[in-house]
């Protein structure tokens, strides 16, 4: 037997996907919402990462307890999180155990959000805000994020603020809850070893009470903002810069020349970037990247170093693009690129969990189901010519950047 995919939709409208590797030792299983931050108005800021939190808080037949014991005693790998795009619940168990934690993790889907817990965990979630205000490297994202895609809901930030979430009531939570995890905006997958019809039997049977809703996302025009802006705190020692392009969407098959071409620029080793600037010791850290989203694309970057250099380092990333914007790519680098992505897709794909995690965001991309096999044949097939065309439209002559500095 190989490995093969499966998919059916719920009278309910849930999307259930399924990966069967009839070899693997392991299963995965992973709710996706098709809720985060950019589908929050301003005075529910951070209610997607709040609820992500309540949900581990009980349902009507489990307490937190009995659902943090249960995890333990199936040996479970689990865990959630929240982006600006979608909330996600997973755990990973030996494929035996596959059927108890499954139905663990839907009981979960439909939680109490009892007031005393939403109480408690409110002081949890304000805590963590205060945390994340202590790490320069997410706040110059996040403050970026805000500045860069101006009033575009991607701006939103995904804990939200101290004023937001100190207002916010459970019952703004619950009526969230009840539009945004409607079955049909969900897709739950599954990788591994698994019985496909016993797990489809299963959820239709948990699921049965689960009403559909109209769900909508907006997708608002959006113009980037340009130019620079700068923050002074006098609590940071290094400075901290973020850097903005506008991109390629989830759905356009362009992205994967954007992917390459970013890796090309401002991956981890052998980039343009750790040449330029890591390489020579200039800055404690550097990287460019393409970040997909739905509907909208962005390229990021970020550089840490001493605030002595910091003019000197912002020109040579900023020039180090231009470069590359101009002249182009060799075709060394180009394939060696490809080589990477191809062998990174391939080692996640390796287990379970790791494909998991690319079957669940691809889905409420609305894109088609495509092997790991497929995947590798598209990274090779993508020809430098294509990223020459990306670049022939000037992605980095009007960068925006924010800069966090002692």
């Amino acid at each position: 037997m190989s490995i093969s995919f499966q998919k059916t939709v719920l009278d309910n409208g849930l999307t259930i996907i399924g990966e069967h590797n009839p070899h693997a030792q392991s299963f995965a299983a992973g709710y996706f919402v098709n809720t985060g931050s950019r589908d929050e108005t301003p005075e529910l800021a951070g209610v997607s990462h709040f609820l992500e939190h309540m949900l581990f808080k009980g349902s009507d037949k489990r307490s937190a307890e009995d659902i943090n014991r249960e995890f333990d005693e199936l040996g479970a790998n689990n865990n959630a999180y929240t982006n600006e795009e979608r909330t996600v619940y997973h755990a990973t168990v030996v494929a035996e155990r596959g059927e108890a934690m499954l139905e663990l993790l839907t009981d979960m889907m439909r939680p109490v959000l009892r007031q005393s817990d939403f109480d408690m965990e409110k002081k949890v979630i304000l805590e963590e805000i205060a945390m994340y205000e202590d790490r320069p490297n997410f706040k110059v994202f996040e403050l970026g994020n805000a500045q860069f895609f101006d009033h575009h809901p991607l701006g939103n930030s995904v804990l939200g603020s101290n004023e937001s979430i100190s207002a916010l009531s459970r019952e703004q939570m619950q009526a969230y809850f009840d539009k945004r995890y409607a079955p049909n905006n969900m897709v739950l997958s599954l990788s591994g070893n698994y019985d496909w019809q016993a797990m489809l039997n299963l959820v239709n049977e948990l699921s049965q009470s689960w009403k559909a809703q109209v769900t909508e996302r907006r997708f608002p025009g959006f113009k980037p903002s340009l130019g620079e802006m700068t923050r002074q705190d006098e609590k940071l020692k290094r400075a901290h810069v973020a850097f903005y392009a506008p991109g390629l969407s989830a759905q356009d098959e362009a992205r994967y020349a954007a992917f390459l071409l970013s890796n090309c620029i401002g991956d981890s080793s052998g980039s343009r970037l750790y040449w330029a600037l890591l390489d020579k010791g200039l800055v404690d850290n550097a990287y460019f990247y393409h970040d997909s989203n739905d509907g909208l694309g962005v390229y990021q970057g970020y550089l840490s170093a001493e605030p002595e250099r910091l003019a000197e380092v912002t020109r040579i990333f900023i020039d180090t693009l231009l470069d590359v914007e101009t002249n182009g790519l060799l075709a060394e680098e180009w394939e060696r690129a490809q080589r990477k992505l191809a062998t990174s897709l391939t080692l996640r794909a390796e287990t379970p969990y790791g494909r998991l995690m690319s079957l669940g965001p691809n889905f409420l991309y609305g894109n088609d189901y495509q092997s790991v096999d497929e995947l590798v044949e598209k990274i090779f097939a993508t020809r430098l010519e294509s990223a020459l065309e990306l670049l022939a439209r000037k992605p980095f002559s009007n960068l925006f950047t924010y800069t966090l500095t002692p």
